[in-house]
């Protein structure tokens, strides 16, 4: 925690203790973010082999997008707003197909899924994604609520079995982390060919004005570093028209009352709930 060790922080959302995350989550965010996160992730280049190289077909988005989105998204739900028995059945499923994500002897890149170093990287994206996005669409957070934010986001981490212990310590700890993560990323052009085929669209049957839309609003969601490597352009218009209509969403969604907003993130720990009762795959 930042400061005094004594310190509580409060924020308009609550404590660490009593986060009122239900006010924090925003359903439209998590479409609107999602493709830009995984980008980031995979801009990791152990991270981006494992899934470029996954032998587990079922959990690839080139193969199975919409299938992958709803377990991107529903690990959210369960890391935000589930209880501590549904994160730890989440965690064993997702841990069962982790289990087999791992390099090849001699392979060029090494990856192992279960690694907790790569595990923290791919938590603290799905963290910032979560407050980026949100401050995107209704406006800078104040620092104490980024705190309390950041300190509740563990549970990004913990729910892929990185140790409590690892995840930044406080806003400042979380940020240098994330900023170097960025500043030592170098996409080599497997993992790049594979996300610009996500960014394009080019892995589902789609309009053209969909793929034009996804990739305006994916790449403006991008850090800098992240569109340079993946050769995106972007100009000062782009930004302004992409920053006015993030605002012009919140200014709508924000009025909606907080069950509606965080759909379908209830939606989809209620499916998980479901599935698990009726012993049907959860991943």
């Amino acid at each position: 925690m930042a400061g005094d060790p004594g310190e509580v922080l409060r924020c308009r959302y609550g404590t660490v203790e009593d986060f009122d995350i239900e006010r924090f989550l925003d359903g439209i965010g998590a479409f609107a973010g999602a493709g830009a996160n995984v980008i980031v992730q995979l801009a990791n280049r152990p991270v981006g082999y494992g899934v470029v190289e996954s032998k587990v077909e079922s959990g690839r988005a080139d193969v199975h997008p919409w299938k992958r989105l709803r377990t991107t998204l529903t690990y959210i739900a369960v890391a935000m707003l589930g209880t501590e028995q549904d994160r730890e059945v989440y965690r064993q499923a997702v841990g069962s197909v982790h289990r087999r994500v791992r390099s090849a002897p001699g392979a060029e890149v090494k990856y192992n899924a279960f690694d907790p170093e790569l595990q923290k990287w791919v938590a603290v994206c799905l963290c910032w994604g979560v407050m980026d996005t949100h401050e995107r669409l209704y406006g800078p957070l104040d620092k104490a609520t980024k705190e309390v934010f950041v300190q509740y986001g563990a549970r990004f981490g913990t729910g892929l079995q990185m140790k409590p212990d690892m995840w930044p310590a406080d806003l400042a700890a979380f940020e240098s982390y994330f900023e170097s993560g960025l500043a030592s990323m170098q996409i080599d052009d497997v993992v790049a060919e594979y996300l610009r085929k996500l960014v394009g669209l080019r892995n589902v049957p789609r309009p053209r004005q969909l793929a034009n839309f996804h990739r305006f609003a994916v790449t403006g969601l991008l850090p800098e570093p992240m569109r340079a490597q993946l050769y995106l352009p972007w100009t000062d218009g782009q930004e302004r028209r992409h920053r006015l209509m993030f605002r012009a969403i919140g200014a709508v969604y924000g009025r909606l009352p907080v069950r509606a907003r965080i759909e379908p993130y209830s939606a989809l720990l209620r499916d998980m709930r479901r599935r698990h009762r009726l012993g049907r795959p959860l991943v």
